[in-house]
């Protein structure tokens, strides 16, 4: 696996019931899932244009530096504005994560929002991107 958080399955099936457009994995040659991203559109803010969000993005150690994240990402983001005419996508990031952080700021242009503290399960601040 490489699920970087522990979110529950069913937190897995409402993303995919309800944006299966979103969710993609990327697979080795065998077949075996190397990677995936998963996203939503938020629903929770009916004064704001709609918005993307990117819930998790993970490749495993050993497929890193192929640029398979920022195709994921780019899938991703993509099918938000093509099918659900999604107007900006925001993520969340781990203040210590450098490597996701230079890939959303430097290659796909994301720009800090805030620092939301604590926002992790162990305490962790996050970049609101």
């Amino acid at each position: 696996w490489c699920l970087p958080e522990n979110y529950q399955m069913k937190y897995y099936f409402y993303h995919l019931l309800s944006w299966p457009q979103l969710l993609w994995v990327a697979e080795d040659f065998d077949g075996s899932i190397v990677g995936y991203v998963l996203a939503k559109m938020e629903e929770d803010n009916e004064n704001q244009p709609p918005h993307g969000h990117i819930t998790s993005l993970a490749v495993l150690r050993t497929h890193r530096k192929r640029g398979i994240a920022t195709l994921l990402m780019r899938r991703s983001q993509m099918e938000m504005e093509t099918v659900f005419k999604a107007h900006y996508v925001s993520l969340h990031v781990r203040k210590t994560n450098r490597a996701a952080f230079r890939l959303y700021t430097q290659t796909l242009k994301y720009e800090i929002n805030s620092i939301e503290k604590g926002y992790y399960a162990d305490g962790e601040d996050a970049y609101d991107m």
